[in-house]
C-alpha cells in the first residue's frame, strides 16, 4: 500500500477516506464471514453446500448496511488513523462483536436459512483481523516512513550499565519525546547478562566490548550509568569511553536512583575530574556546623576560587556574621551579589582591603570581632611570582605575618592557614613563601612565639582599636591546612587547556612526565572546614589528594573529551619545565612524619621544632629586604630561613 499517495490524495476531505474505509468494511466482513465456511469445510470450495453460499449472498447487503451504522455510530469513519491505539481497537472489537450479533438474530428469526455453527464465531474473529488490519497497517507504514526518514538523523547510543539505572534510562530513551535516541547495545561487566536482552536492546559483553561496539554501530554518544560502581572501575570505564571520542554523558550518583531522577534530562557531560577516579570525599557535616554555627568569621582572599567556595560552604553552615576581605573588588562584588542571592537572610559584610595593611586589618578585627579566620588570600602563581619574587614576600608571608598577629592580640578562636603542597623542599619562590607561611603559624602558636611577636619592630606594638596589651595569653589556635592543586582554581591547568583547545590549539605541557596532585575545589574546602574543626594549635593538616595525575594524560582527556582527537585535530606540544617548576609535588618534608585523624583523608604532619627568638628577627630583616626590590637576594634571604628551598639559578 502507498501510503503517502493515499493520504495526500484523501488529506483534502477525510470523508472520501471514510467512504473507503466503509466500502472495504463491508467486502472485507462479507469475505471473513465466506472464509468462515471456507475453514468449516476443510479449505475446499466444492465441499461448501450451494444454500449456505446463497444464504451469505442473500445476507450480505443488509450486514453491510448494519455494519457501516454500527462503525459509524462508534465513530471508527471518524477516528485519526495515524494515531490509532488500544480505544480504536476495543472499538473495532465491539462494533464486529454488535454486527455478529445483529446478524445471529436475523438468522435464528428466520429470516434467513441458518448457518454452521462455527460460521459465527470464525466469521467475528475474521471480521475484527481485518478491519483491524487494515487501519493499524496505515499507521504501521506511516512509523515505518518516519522512521526511514529520520533514520540518518538519529543519535546512536552505546549504555553502559545493565542494572537498574541503565534500565530506567532506557525506558526513558523509548518514549515518543526521545524517539530522535536509538540505543544499539548495552556494556555490562556481568558476564551473565551477555548475550541476553533488556526491552529488545542486546547485551553485548563487558568494558572489553566498547571499542568494537563503537566502531560496529557506529555509536555517537555513551551513556553510562554505573551509580553504585566504585571510583576506580568507573574511572577506568570513562577512560576507556574517552578513547571512543564519542559525546560521554554520566548518571554520576546514586542520589538520582534513589529519588527517581533516572531520565535522558539527568545525565551530564562527564568532566575531567570524573576520570581520576577518587572516592568521594566524606566530611562530619555535624561537627563542621557546631563549629560555625552563629560564629562571626572573616575570610581573607575571600573572593579568589578557594575563598569563594570556603564563603558558600561557610554560608550554608548558617553563621552569625560572614565577613569577605578581598583586594580585588570586581571578584568580592560577584561573591557577594551570590551569597546576598542563596542567602537573603545571612548576616554578610564584603570589605575591600590589604593583608599587608596593619591598620586596616586592626580596624576589621577591633570593629567585627572575628570567631575564627580562613587566611586564604595570596599570590599562588608560580612563573608569576618567579618573576617577581619581592611581591610574593610582601603579600604572602607578611600578610600572613600581620593576619595572624592581629588575630593574636583580638583573642580570635581559631586561625586556619590554606597553604600548599608546594610549601614541601620548595623549588620556587612561591612555594619557599608557603612554606615561611607555615612557620609563621607553627611559631606563633606557641606562647613565646605570641609574646617575642608583640614586641617584635615588625609587630602591631600600639594599643589601638582596643588591642590586646599580652598576646601571649590569647587563647587563639594557630593551624595551617597543606593540599594540592584544585580542578578549576584560578590558575588551574585545566581552564588553560580548554581556552588552547578552543582556539583549535596547540595544548602545551611542560613535561611529558610531570604530575600533580589534584582535588575539586568543592571537596578541597570541606577538608579545610573539616580539619579546622580538629584543630588544637599548630598542627599542619595534610589532605589526601588521591593519586598523582600526569598533566599529559590530563591535557589528552580534555581534548578527548571535547570531541576531538589529541595529536590530530589538536596538537599537544611540550614547551619545557617554567621558572620554579619540579616535575612532581611532595606532601611531606623527610622530617615529618604523619598521624591519622577521624576522616581518613586528614592527616596531621609532625611539627618541626622552630626557635621563635631567632626566627622572628631573621622575618623582619626578609620582610624590610622585600621593600628593596631586590629579586635576586630576596631568595637568597629566603633560602637562610626555608632550609629545604633551592634556588634554581
Amino acid at each position: 500500500m502507498d501510503t503517502k499517495r493515499l493520504e495526500e490524495k484523501f488529506r483534502g476531505d477525510w470523508r472520501c477516506m471514510a467512504a473507503v474505509l466503509a466500502v472495504y468494511d463491508i467486502v472485507s466482513a462479507t469475505l471473513a464471514h465466506f472464509g468462515a465456511l471456507w475453514l468449516r469445510f476443510d479449505l475446499r470450495y466444492t465441499l461448501i453446500p450451494t444454500v449456505y453460499i446463497n444464504n451469505l449472498l442473500h445476507i450480505a447487503p443488509f450486514m453491510g448496511l448494519v455494519t457501516v451504522v454500527i462503525l459509524w455510530r462508534l465513530r471508527l469513519y471518524q477516528s485519526i488513523w495515524k494515531f490509532a491505539s488500544l480505544t480504536e481497537l476495543i472499538c473495532i472489537v465491539m462494533g464486529a462483536a454488535l454486527v455478529e450479533i445483529v446478524q445471529t438474530v436475523l438468522i435464528f428469526s428466520g429470516l434467513f436459512r441458518r448457518m454452521p455453527a462455527s460460521y459465527y464465531f470464525v466469521g467475528f474473529v475474521l471480521t475484527v483481523f481485518a478491519w483491524a488490519f487494515v487501519r493499524f497497517a496505515y499507521r504501521f507504514a506511516l512509523l515505518m516512513r518516519s522512521m526511514r526518514g529520520k533514520e540518518n538523523g538519529m543519535v546512536k547510543v552505546l549504555l553502559i550499565g545493565a542494572g537498574q539505572a541503565g534500565q530506567l534510562l532506557l525506558h526513558d530513551a523509548r518514549r515518543e519525546k526521545w524517539k530522535n535516541i536509538h540505543i544499539c547495545g548495552i556494556i555490562d561487566d556481568d558476564r551473565n547478562k551477555w548475550g541476553r536482552f533488556i526491552d529488545g536492546v542486546p547485551v553485548l559483553g563487558g568494558r572489553d566490548e566498547i571499542l568494537a561496539a563503537v566502531q560496529k554501530y557506529g555509536i555517537r554518544e555513551i551513556y553510562v550509568a554505573i551509580p553504585a560502581a566504585s571510583s576506580t572501575d568507573k574511572r577506568d570505564i570513562l577512560n576507556i569511553c574517552n578513547e571512543t571520542g564519542c559525546i560521554l554523558r554520566n548518571l554520576p550518583s546514586l542520589r538520582q536512583l534513589a529519588n527517581g531522577e533516572v531520565s535522558i534530562q539527568s545525565l551530564k557531560e562527564v568532566a575531567i575530574e570524573d576520570l581520576l577516579g577518587r572516592e568521594p570525599v566524606k566530611t562530619d557535616l555535624n561537627e563542621i556546623f557546631h563549629m560555625l554555627s552563629g560564629m562571626t568569621i572573616l575570610v581573607t582572599g575571600g573572593g579568589g576560587s578557594i575563598g569563594s567556595e570556603l564563603c558558600r560552604q561557610i554560608a550554608a553552615h548558617q553563621p552569625g556574621h560572614l565577613i569577605i576581605l578581598d583586594i580585588c573588588e570586581n571578584y568580592a562584588y560577584d561573591i557577594e551579589r551570590e551569597l546576598r542571592h542563596n542567602f537573603p537572610n545571612m548576616h554578610l559584610t564584603v570589605l575591600i582591603g590589604s593583608v599587608r595593611d596593619k591598620g586596616r586589618l586592626g580596624k576589621i578585627f577591633s570593629t567585627y570581632k572575628p570567631d575564627y579566620v580562613y587566611h586564604a588570600a595570596a599570590h599562588k602563581h608560580v612563573p608569576l611570582m618567579e618573576y617577581s619574587p619581592c611581591e610574593a614576600v610582601k603579600n604572602n608571608v607578611m600578610g600572613t605575618l600581620y593576619t595572624a598577629q592581629t588575630a593574636a592580640k583580638h583573642g580570635v578562636k581559631r586561625f586556619v592557614l590554606i597553604s600548599t603542597d608546594k610549601a614541601v623542599n620548595p623549588t620556587n619562590i612561591m612555594g619557599a613563601s608557603k612554606r615561611l607561611c607555615e612557620m609563621i603559624i607553627q611559631t606563633i602558636n606557641c606562647p613565646q612565639g605570641k609574646a617575642l611577636l608583640c614586641n617584635s619592630q615588625q609587630g602591631i606594638s600600639t594599643n589601638a582599636y582596643g588591642l590586646m596589651p599580652d598576646a601571649s595569653q590569647t587563647p587563639t589556635e594557630f593551624v595551617a591546612v597543606r593540599f594540592g592543586n584544585v580542578l578549576g582554581s584560578n590558575g588551574s591547568v585545566i581552564p588553560f587547556f580548554k581556552k588552547q583547545i578552543a582556539a583549535g590549539g596547540p595544548v602545551t605541557v611542560t613535561h611529558p612526565d610531570i604530575v600533580r596532585y589534584f582535588m575539586t575545589i568543592p571537596e578541597a574546602v570541606a577538608l579545610v572546614l573539616q580539619a579546622g574543626s580538629y584543630a588544637q594549635g599548630g598542627e599542619i593538616f595534610v589532605l589526601d589528594m588521591g593519586e598523582p595525575v600526569k598533566i599529559d594524560t590530563l591535557a589528552r582527556n580534555l581534548i578527548r573529551l571535547s570531541g576531538l582527537r589529541p595529536d590530530e585535530d589538536i596538537a599537544v606540544e611540550y614547551v619545557g619545565l617554567r621558572p620554579g617548576e619540579k616535575l612532581y609535588e611532595e606532601k611531606l618534608m623527610a622530617e615529618e612524619g604523619l598521624t591519622a585523624t577521624k576522616n581518613q583523608r586528614i592527616f596531621i604532619a609532625k611539627p618541626v621544632d622552630l626557635d621563635a627568638a631567632s626566627f622572628y628577627p631573621a622575618l623582619e630583616n626578609l620582610i624590610f629586604a622585600a621593600y628593596k626590590e631586590d629579586d635576586e637576594t630576596i631568595k637568597q634571604e629566603v633560602a637562610k630561613i626555608v632550609g629545604t628551598y633551592k634556588v634554581q639559578e
